[in-house]
């Protein structure tokens, strides 16, 4: 099966990609969007997923890959949510920006542009390449 790619977001105060490398390992979780909840249910083991910091940072800075699939997220609440797990990859050598996605062409159709407040979604193989060459990645 070919694999997929995707854009996890997360505000670096809360949980960031040096916490993830720190880490070695995390559960995705606390998606608490139905979109970004079927996105992660359907990420497989070996997907990779470009780690977003939002807030004041609005930036790519690294590559985690998918090592659990969706399983059960604990809701107080009980909802329906689910988590998967991610092991660090690579960090980039320089964050690509919000402002400098916008700016590049070949990315004006990226879910982020069009669904800034989705947690987890999909992006194409083409998209994850230029950010890769983007960010200093090879």
């Amino acid at each position: 099966m070919a694999k997929s790619y995707w854009l996890f977001k997360s505000e670096p105060e809360t949980y960031s990609f040096a916490d993830l490398v720190k880490d070695k390992k995390t559960s995705w979780n606390g998606v608490r969007n139905f979109q970004a909840r079927n996105n992660l249910r359907i990420a497989a083991v070996g997907d990779l997923a470009l780690i977003y910091h939002s807030g004041d940072d609005k930036a790519v800075v690294g590559i985690a890959e998918i090592v659990r699939t969706a399983y059960p997220d604990p809701d107080e609440d009980g909802g329906d949510w689910s988590q998967v797990d991610i092991k660090p990859v690579k960090a980039f050598k320089k964050p690509v920006t919000l402002a400098e996605i916008k700016a590049t062409k070949s990315l004006a159709d990226m879910p982020l542009i069009k669904q800034s407040r989705l947690s987890c979604m999909p992006i194409t193989a083409a998209h994850y390449q230029q950010l890769l060459k983007l960010g200093g990645v090879s």
